[in-house]
């Protein structure tokens, strides 16, 4: 039997548009501990961050089978974004919560690295072979 490929980018790409179609802002719940994701680091909190993918807000939004990017201002300076699949807890809209979130399960597997970088981000050995366990908790960040 072929091995079937993950929902979970399908799901993101039909979530994000049923948000955008009905003129709401497509938040995303990215867990920045996992390898490979890149964003600004000062915006993390308890390894996680929000971010505002509605095509109001970034350039160049692609998202794909196995990744996220787009560039975006945070404070005024401009990042390019790179969040793999993996990384993905949520997508949601802002002015209701309406979404989907996603457990951290095996059917995903981390991509390589992205262009190059390094395979960690220097954190503790052993920090990302903890599964997480339970629901995202969803903070307002102003």
């Amino acid at each position: 039997m072929q091995e079937l490929t993950c929902t979970r980018p399908y799901l993101i790409r039909a979530m994000f548009e049923w948000i955008e179609d009905n003129s709401l802002t497509p938040y995303i719940l990215v867990d920045a501990t996992i390898i490979g994701v890149e964003v600004p680091v000062q915006y993390v909190r308890n390894g996680r961050i929000v971010l505002n993918i509605s095509t109001s807000a970034v350039r160049d939004l692609l998202l794909k089978n196995t990744d996220i990017t787009f560039a975006a201002r945070f404070g005024g300076i401009a990042h390019s974004i790179y969040v793999p699949i993996a990384a993905v807890l949520a997508i949601y809209a802002k002015e209701n919560g309406k979404g989907m979130f996603f457990e951290q399960d095996g059917d995903i597997q981390p991509p390589p690295p992205h262009d190059g970088q390094a395979e960690s981000k220097g954190d503790a050995p052993g920090k990302k072979d903890k599964k997480k366990t339970g629901r995202p908790n969803l903070k307002v960040i102003k």
